[in-house]
């Protein structure tokens, strides 16, 4: 470690005091009187610092308090601080094609794009194409020494991407001796497990100048299926509630009776597909729908209670889709890593490091099904017609019948991703002269992407194989140029009718790669004592950067024609490069004045040149006003222009299909703007879709006529250390954050509500996505591309309380971190600044979110608990319910605390061994969630879970 004689190179108290202390700050106090001192480059800064004292907010969580419970990687246990919503965690992950297995961190809930990770305060490569998002997975949890969280002001100092903050894993440096560890988990009431092994070596060498170490970490965890857990297992749906007597008045308008216009019942769920195939005949009692027996033949359906609307029932024979529910993947990850730093002489280092990371994510989702448009015909001299069908053909004058069904014995879509990321960092940092201090660095990433997807059906392929005729008393495929193909002909009446031949013929394996790289050059110079001011000395920090991102996304060729059951994918190819200048100063303005010991001035602009948009300029100002030894006040004011990256540029508009509610309908045409629009639209007020019964099919993609979108941060805090309760130390922060041209893709429903729900007609951005079909008035088509779409801000307050202290016998560290969520809101109409959501109070967006920690450790011993709390959230935002003030009987979900526990013993030997208990109270889900959606994934899905790890170090 380079250190700096207290003599020649100490910082000043002055300048020292425009930062604000963390929670653990007080030992950094205590350390002010040594005669020799270390100069620190903290998070929100370039500027050397001594010891850690941070010129913006920070949250400093340390590497053991995040890995002190049973979560396999870092990322798991960042996701439920108060800060950070669980956009992309695990148990969400398979969602969405290619992500399954990612962990991303979003600050704010504002967009993991707006979040930048940081390594060290080094940028790392991409782990999802056309994005700038880090996988946490990527990460070696035992290097991780603490994870500090910035909020605001951050771009100036990092890059526009730092809109909403920045997230910086602070690696341990000099690295000695052995560590290994172990650890394995199993929940209570489930099959699911997970372990983790942990291998840390190193060594000092060249008599202490340099230092090595090498690192492996193998981790694993099995899938567990909703039908796996008695809590899940339950088939849930909304229904239209019999008991509801809303009216309309004369001009459309909803005139609602308090009672829920859909209730949630149990063993509920659509009826109008099947896995062994159904279908429906117009008869003269009505529409009936018939479903196959094993053998094939066919009978009535048992629709047991409907409701008065397409599709669903109770206690029936229905599609159960929590089979087709993953509660969590099957995920597994090694990374290998290595790092050196080696003293030249006694004022310029030496480092390096490198790493290899391999995960792999199976998802595993529903299988190919066909209805309605897409319902499979079978023609009155299909060979494997049973006699009763074709009874019930002739006696209804079929000529053909058009089958429902979800191919599950054609085999379940399973999605395998697999990760590769190589990154290497090499540089030279120290000293100049007395006065400055360098560091320069140069820094290169990859991560390759192969999603491989199984069983995915070649239409056409298994329409002639479902297409079958007999000759000379065989089964044989109708199409003759297929039969000689080799088509194999199969039978679709009844679970289990598809044979593993047919399998072969109209099933394939798809294979879709990826590449992200980025090379990062940075030079920079700072000196914290610039010059003298009255008030003390100035600091200053400036430096360059060239950074270069490219992304690469080839999908199977055969897969992109549209052939398979897959989405038809497109290659996106896009790259960018940006010139970065950038400058920092600290100054001085009053000291040791009457209730002011030291008032600090700081300022940082950063000047980019990209490729893609051109200039782009953000900067930051900020005070630090120290009223006394106990007392700190401060806030920062900053502007920054985010550029679209890639994927929101350079992707290509690809298909997909959307589940969504016609906003048109009668049942949610409630609104007397809505009818307006609607009627606009020319749709009937009586509007009764059933497309929406099925999936709608659509577009989303880039747009490369986007615009750099611009925020505006403001916070304000307090630090408050009572010199007469040692140990405690308080921090208040209020911040908020301002996104104007926000780039964003915004989803199909939202698409369709908010082109109805415009105040100021159909004439707007959202209607233009929406095609209907002009003789009926079904949805046929939505798009959903990367849009400048208004304005997002979001505000709110955070605090910290820490206190240690001696108590029975051993020593107490408590700490308490939460957050506030004054307001999350997105304007839809830029010309409309009355037209919001209000997402704050929502699900995934609590108003209060705590996390309480207590440990205590006496000699050997160690114990920790953990306390997590949500407030009660809504299910629906207050403009949705101005509209309709009782759309269900589940309005929202309570508050919600779950705990964790674990205990610890260390023997003189160097081994240690822990047990833990996470969620120990085995608190459920709220409501009928599963716990994977953006915002329920904030809830435990796992249930009580046991976990020991024993570890060795020396």
């Amino acid at each position: 470690m380079l250190q700096v004689n207290l003599l020649a190179r100490a910082v000043t108290l002055g300048l020292a005091s425009s930062a604000i202390i963390s929670t653990f700050s007080t030992q950094v106090i205590a350390a002010e009187a040594e005669a020799t001192i270390e100069r620190v480059q903290v998070t929100g800064s370039r500027i050397l610092r001594e010891g850690a004292i941070a010129p913006s907010p920070v949250t400093s969580i340390s590497g053991k308090e995040l890995l002190s419970t049973g979560a396999m990687n870092i990322g798991e246990a960042l996701n439920e601080l108060p800060s950070l919503a669980n956009t992309y965690s695990l148990a969400n992950s398979g969602n969405y094609i290619g992500t399954a297995g990612l962990n991303l961190l979003d600050l704010r809930g504002m967009g993991a794009n707006r979040t930048l990770v940081l390594i060290d305060g080094k940028r790392h490569v991409s782990s999802s194409a056309g994005s700038a998002s880090v996988d946490t997975n990527t990460i070696p949890t035992a290097w991780v020494d603490s994870v500090e969280i910035i909020t605001g002001g951050a771009s100036a100092v990092y890059g526009a991407d730092a809109v909403t903050g920045v997230v910086n894993f602070r690696l341990k440096k000099d690295i000695t001796g052995l560590d290994v560890s172990l650890t394995a988990g199993k929940a209570e009431d489930n099959p699911y497990k997970n372990s983790k092994l942990s291998f840390s070596y190193g060594s000092d060498y060249a008599e202490g100048r340099g230092n090595a170490a090498i690192a492996f970490e193998l981790s694993s965890q099995n899938a567990l299926n909703a039908t796996e857990r008695d809590l899940t297992r339950t088939p849930y749906m909304a229904v239209r509630n019999p008991a509801d007597g809303d009216t309309k008045d004369e001009n459309g308008q909803t005139i609602h009776d308090g009672i829920p216009d859909r209730i949630t019942v149990a063993n509920t769920g659509w009826f109008d597909s099947s896995i062994a195939g159904n279908f429906y005949l117009s008869q003269e009692d009505g529409i009936n729908w018939y479903i196959f027996n094993p053998d094939g033949s066919v009978r009535p359906q048992n629709l047991g209670t409907t409701y008065g609307e397409w599709g669903r029932c109770t206690n029936c024979e229905l599609l159960n889709l929590k089979e087709y529910n993953d509660l969590q993947p099957d995920f597994d990850r090694y990374n290998i890593s290595i790092k050196t730093n080696y003293d030249i002489n006694d004022d310029v280092q030496f480092y390096a490091d490198a790493k290899y990371v391999n995960s792999q994510a199976n998802s595993e989702g529903q299988p190919s099904f066909f209805e309605y448009g897409s319902a499979l015909t079978i023609t009155a001299d299909n060979a494997y017609i049973d006699d009763s069908l074709r009874t019930l053909m002739q006696q209804n004058q079929q000529e053909a019948i058009y089958v429902h069904r979800f191919n599950k014995d054609a085999g379940r879509r399973l999605e395998k991703n697999e990760r590769e990321t190589v990154r290497f960092v090499s540089g030279f940092d120290g000293y100049l002269n007395d006065d400055w201090g360098f560091d320069t660095y140069f820094v290169h990433g990859e991560t390759t992407l192969e999603q491989t997807n199984y069983n995915n059906l070649i239409r056409k392929n298994f329409a002639q194989s479902i297409d079958a005729i007999l000759v000379d008393g065989q089964a044989v495929c109708r199409d003759e140029r297929a039969r000689a193909a080799g088509c194999v002909p199969t039978s679709i009446f009844g679970h289990g009718a598809v044979n593993e031949q047919a399998k072969q013929w109209f099933n394939t394996t798809s294979i879709s790669e990826s590449t992200i790289t980025q090379q990062v050059f940075n030079a920079s110079v700072s000196n914290s004592a610039l010059f003298d001011l009255p008030a003390g000395v100035v600091g200053f920090a400036a430096g360059i950067e060239y950074r270069k991102e490219q992304s690469d996304s080839v999908p199977d060729e055969f897969a992109a024609t549209g052939a398979t059951f897959l989405n038809s994918l497109q290659e996106e190819h896009g790259k960018f490069n940006v010139k970065e200048i950038f400058a920092e100063f600290t100054v001085p303005l009053i000291a040791d004045q009457f209730l002011i010991q030291d008032l600090v001035f700081d300022f940082a602009i950063r000047y980019a040149d990209y490729s893609s948009i051109g200039d782009a300029t953000s900067w930051k100002t900020g005070l630090d006003w120290t009223i006394d030894e106990e007392v700190r006040v401060r806030s920062t004011y900053s502007i920054a222009l985010r550029a679209p990256n890639i994927g929101e540029l350079f992707g290509p508009q690809n298909q997909t299909y959307f589940r969504v509610d016609d906003p048109c309908s009668a049942q949610y045409a409630q609104s007397a703007i809505r009818v307006q629009n609607c009627a606009a639209l020319g749709i009937p007020a009586d509007f009764d879709p059933t497309a929406t019964a099925s999936s709608i099919e659509g577009l989303s993609g880039g747009n490369p006529d986007l615009q750099p979108e611009e925020s505006t941060s403001f916070t304000v805090g307090l630090v408050y250390e009572p010199q007469m309760v040692d140990g405690f130390v308080l921090t208040l922060d209020y911040w908020s954050i301002e996104i104007d041209d926000a780039i964003s893709s915004v989803s199909a429903q939202n698409i369709l509500d908010r082109c109805v729900d415009s105040s100021t007609g159909i004439d707007n951005q959202f209607c233009q996505l929406i095609e209907r079909d002009p003789n009926n008035h079904e949805l046929k088509l939505i798009t959903s591309i990367s849009q400048n779409v208004a304005a997002q801000n979001a505000s709110g307050i955070d605090f910290e309380i820490g206190y240690d202290f001696e108590a029975l016998a051993g020593n107490f560290k408590t700490k308490l971190v939460g957050t506030y969520l004054k307001s999350r809101k997105t304007y839809s109409f830029q010309d409309n600044p009355h037209d919001f959501e209000e997402n704050a109070g929502t699900v995934g967006e609590a108003k209060w979110q705590q996390n309480f920690s207590v440990e205590y450790q006496q000699d050997e011993w160690t114990a920790n608990w953990k306390t997590r709390y949500l407030s009660d959230v809504d299910l629906y935002n207050q403009q949705d319910l101005i509209t309709n003030p009782d759309p269900s009987d589940i309005m929202y979900y309570g508050s919600y605390f779950v705990s964790d526990i674990s205990v610890a013993y260390a023997f003189d030997s160097g081994v240690s061994v822990s047990v833990g208990v996470d969620n120990v109270f085995d608190r459920d889900l709220p409501g009928v969630t599963t716990g994977t959606g953006a915002g329920s994934a904030s809830y435990d899905n796992l249930g009580r879970f046991y976990y020991s790890s024993v570890s060795y170090r020396f």
